[in-house]
């Protein structure tokens, strides 16, 4: 018997078996928040924010540093409480649940991934299987860590501490740690931001092929190329409130983009695909040294 298997079987007197989360149809609505409001040392971070995730969909929160992005995916994970306004997952107000109901139906990738102890990447992953101990009916424990490790492309790391990763690899990790919880919801904050290229398109890879699947999906981006290629919706946030909200070729608009961001922005089209290609306006580099320096070279180095 697996340690899943194991963890599944005992039954704690008293413990209530939580409640398994129901597949709903696509389309319908897993996240809602309304009006939302959360202060932070008596400041508000966040002002009358509205936002509908539905089955089936990915929505990508974009804005500028400090916009109250990762405070917006705090508040509907259930980690900031708000000052006022609701949230309602998965057709009930958040306070329903309790944390192992919740569990089963938001899974949260944070910004920084540590541990403090040498967990090796295989245990990590099992961490995200923990929320369905003692449910039954589940999957084996087993096979969704091999699945998930070999999704994010970890595998090869099974056996390896988690402390001894890269950046980019514990963050990979922590992803699979996130899909092993087989939840509904999806939130990711940042996922892609210590990856390289071809791991930043993997990730988004999977958070497409989890709405697919049926799972609703938020991911925080600051790469609005990304956002514009894998969203179904986006969420544009400037100052703690939602500056607009739609199909990546309503929100990612130069005139837009360029105010929110407080710099000249240029979206173009690509040529063979169409989506979206975000880029700054940049003056040419001069091919002149700055004044004062032509001539000059290194000390000790020659010209030849």
């Amino acid at each position: 018997m697996s340690t899943g298997a194991r963890l599944r079987s005992l039954r704690l007197p008293g413990r209530q078996v939580p409640r398994r989360p129901e597949r709903r149809p696509t389309g319908s609505p897993m996240i809602e928040v309304d009006r939302l409001r959360v202060e932070l040392g008596g400041r508000p971070v966040l002002d009358s924010v509205d936002l509908v995730v539905h089955t089936g969909e990915v929505v990508a929160l974009v804005g500028p540093n400090g916009a109250g992005k990762s405070t917006l995916l705090a508040a509907v994970c259930g980690d900031v409480a708000p000052a006022a306004g609701t949230v309602r997952v998965d057709g009930a107000p958040q306070s329903d649940w309790s944390p192992a109901e919740l569990a089963l139906r938001r899974a949260v990738l944070p910004q920084r991934h540590t541990l403090s102890f040498p967990f090796t990447v295989t245990e990590v992953v099992r961490m995200g299987r923990a929320p369905w101990a003692g449910v039954p009916g589940g999957e084996s424990d087993d096979d969704v860590v091999d699945e998930c490790l070999l999704a994010t492309d970890v595998a090869q790391f099974a056996g390896r501490a988690f402390t001894s990763l890269s950046g980019g690899e514990q963050a990979r990790v922590a992803l699979a740690r996130v899909l092993a919880q087989r939840a509904t919801v999806l939130l990711l904050d940042e996922p892609t931001a210590a990856l390289d290229l071809h791991h930043q398109e993997l990730v988004l890879r999977i958070a497409r092929s989890q709405a697919a699947a049926g799972n609703a999906v938020v991911v925080v981006l600051h790469d609005l190329g990304l956002a514009g290629a894998y969203a179904d919706r986006i969420v544009l946030l400037s100052a703690g409130r939602r500056r607009a909200a739609g199909p990546p070729a309503q929100v990612l608009t130069a005139d837009l983009l360029s105010e929110v961001y407080r710099h000249d922005i240029e979206v173009l089209a690509h040529p063979q695909t169409g989506l979206p290609l975000v880029l700054p306006r940049r003056n040419a580099v001069p091919s002149e040294p700055p004044p004062g320096r032509a001539g000059t070279t290194r000390k000790g180095s020659s010209d030849e």
